[in-house]
C-alpha cells in the first residue's frame, strides 16, 4: 500500500532507533545499489558551524541568475519537509519525494528482512541525490547536516567545498574544541580541489586537515577579501579579479562573510570550467545578492513593535545576533527564546547579555523529545545572567503572547534559538 509523505517521514523516524548515526558505509552501499549516478555536472558541498543555509541560498541565487539549473539540499526544514530539496528554485513535490523514498526502500532491501538501516537524515540525503540525478542539473548544492567527514552528504565528492565557520556545537559528536571540530569539518574537502575557508581566524585543526588531504585551500583575508563602503562592498581575489557589489538582501553583518565565501566558490568553479561562467559574472552575483531569500535568518515579519525571527542557536550565532543588535536603533528588546537540550544555553545568553531587556523563555519539551522545558531554561539563565529579567512559558505560543503584551511601539521582539521556535512563530504569522 502506498504511503503519503507524512507516513513515509513517520516511518523513517521509527525504522532506525538512532536519530543520529554517523558513518558512510550504510548510506554509500544503498546509493551504490541505486546506481550511484552523478547528482549534477558539478557539486558544491557546504559545511561549517553557522552560515551553511545562508551560503547555500546565496549560491543558489547567484547560479540561477547565471542561467544555470541548480538543486539544493538543506536541513532542517521550517514548515514543510519539501523545503529540504529544491530543484530549479522550486521545492520538490510530495509525489517526487515519495517515488524516491520507494526507490531507496527497494535498494536497502526492505522486502527481504535484512534491510540496511538508514536514519531519517540519510533517507532525505539519498532522496535529494536521487532527484538531483534525474533532474539534469548543472550544479548541486549539498549542505552538511552534522560535522562533515562522516555526514551522509560526504558520499559525494565535492568539486568545491566550503567551510563557513568552526565553533563549539555538537561537541558530543565532533569533539571538545575547535581543532577537533575543524578536523571533522575538513573531511568534505577533496585532494586537488578547491576548499574555501570562510572565517578569518580558522582553527589550526581545520587548516592542518585540509593540508593533509591535499585540498587547494582559499582563505578569507588571505586569498580573497571584502571591503565595505558607503555604497556597497568590494570583493577581490589574489589573482586580481574584483567586483563592486550591492549589499546582500540578508540582514545580518555576517552575511557579507557568507557572500564572500560563496563568491570565492563560484570563482573557483568558473576558473576550473569556463562553461559554467555566465556572460556577465558580475551581473549574476549582483542579482543573486539582491534576490536571495532564506527564512528565519534575521527575517523581519514586520509590525510595530517589529518581529524578527532567527535560528541562531549556539554562542557563535548569538555573537552575530549581538553585533546586529548593537547596530539597530534604540528600543527595548524582548527575546522569545527556546533551546534543545544539547545546546550551550549559557553561552548563548551570555553572548547577548544586557542587550536583551526581557527574556520570554519558551519550553520546547512538548515540541520535541530533545527540547528543554522552560523551567530548565530559567535555571540556566538565572545562573548565567543573574540580573536578567525573564518569565517562563510552557511553549512558544505562550511566550510570544507575553512578548507581544509587554512590548511597546519602537521595541523589537526577537524570536530565536531552535528551528522549533522559528517554525512556530512563522507558522503563527502566516495563519
Amino acid at each position: 500500500m502506498s504511503r503519503t509523505l507524512a507516513e513515509w517521514l513517520a516511518y523513517q523516524e521509527r525504522v532506525n532507533v538512532r536519530s543520529i548515526e554517523l558513518g558512510l558505509d550504510r548510506v554509500r552501499e544503498v546509493w551504490q545499489r541505486m546506481g550511484a549516478p552523478a547528482p549534477a555536472r558539478r557539486v558544491i558541498t557546504v559545511g561549517g558551524t553557522n552560515g551553511k543555509g545562508s551560503t547555500v541560498a546565496l549560491l543558489e541565487a547567484m547560479l540561477a541568475a547565471a542561467g544555470l539549473r541548480v538543486g539544493s539540499f538543506t536541513s532542517p526544514h521550517l514548515l514543510d519537509y519539501n523545503e529540504r530539496v529544491r530543484i530549479a528554485s522550486a521545492n520538490a513535490d510530495d509525489a517526487a519525494l515519495i517515488a524516491s523514498f520507494e526507490r531507496i526502500e527497494a535498494a536497502r532491501g526492505a522486502a527481504h528482512g535484512d534491510a540496511i538501516p538508514l536514519t531519517y537524515f540519510e533517507f532525505g540525503t539519498l532522496a535529494a541525490l536521487d532527484l538531483f540525478a534525474r533532474a539534469g542539473l548543472d550544479v548541486a548544492l549539498l549542505e552538511v547536516g552534522l560535522g562533515g567527514r562522516l555526514d551522509a552528504v560526504n558520499i559525494i565528492d565535492a568539486d568545491v567545498s566550503i567551510i563557513t565557520t568552526v565553533d563549539l556545537d555538537h561537541m558530543d559528536w565532533l569533539g571538545p574544541d575547535r581543532n577537533s571540530i575543524g578536523r571533522e569539518k575538513a573531511g568534505i574537502a577533496r585532494a586537488g580541489r578547491p576548499a574555501i575557508v570562510g572565517e578569518l581566524d580558522p582553527p589550526a585543526g581545520l587548516l592542518d586537515a585540509l593540508d593533509a588531504c591535499g585540498a587547494q585551500v582559499e582563505r578569507a583575508g588571505l586569498d580573497f577579501h571584502t571591503e565595505r563602503h558607503a555604497d556597497g562592498w568590494r570583493w577581490r581575489h589574489r589573482d586580481g579579479s574584483a567586483m563592486e557589489l550591492p549589499d546582500p538582501a540578508l540582514a545580518a553583518p555576517v552575511q557579507f562573510t557568507n557572500a564572500a565565501a560563496a563568491i570565492a566558490a563560484l570563482h573557483a568553479l568558473w576558473a576550473d570550467d569556463m562553461s559554467f561562467a555566465s556572460k556577465d559574472v558580475f551581473a549574476a552575483v549582483s542579482t543573486g545578492l539582491h534576490e536571495v531569500r532564506v527564512p528565519a535568518r534575521l527575517q523581519s515579519l514586520g509590525g510595530d513593535p517589529v518581529l524578527i525571527v532567527d535560528v541562531g542557536h549556539n554562542p557563535q550565532a548569538a555573537r552575530a545576533l549581538a553585533e546586529w543588535l548593537d547596530a539597530r536603533p534604540a528600543g527595548r528588546v524582548h527575546a522569545v527564546y527556546g533551546a534543545l537540550a544539547d545546546k550551550d544555553v549559557a553561552g548563548v545568553v551570555v553572548a547577548l547579555g544586557a542587550r536583551i531587556d526581557h527574556w520570554h523563555l519558551a519550553g520546547l519539551d512538548h515540541a520535541t523529545p530533545r527540547g528543554l522545558p522552560s523551567a530548565e531554561l530559567a535555571g540556566i539563565l538565572r545562573q548565567a545572567l543573574p540580573q536578567a529579567v525573564f518569565d517562563a512559558h510552557v511553549d512558544v505560543a505562550s511566550a510570544m503572547a507575553a512578548a507581544r503584551a509587554a512590548a511597546q511601539p519602537g521595541d523589537c521582539i526577537l524570536a530565536f534559538g531552535s528551528f522549533f521556535v522559528a517554525s512556530a512563530v512563522i507558522a503563527e504569522a502566516a495563519a
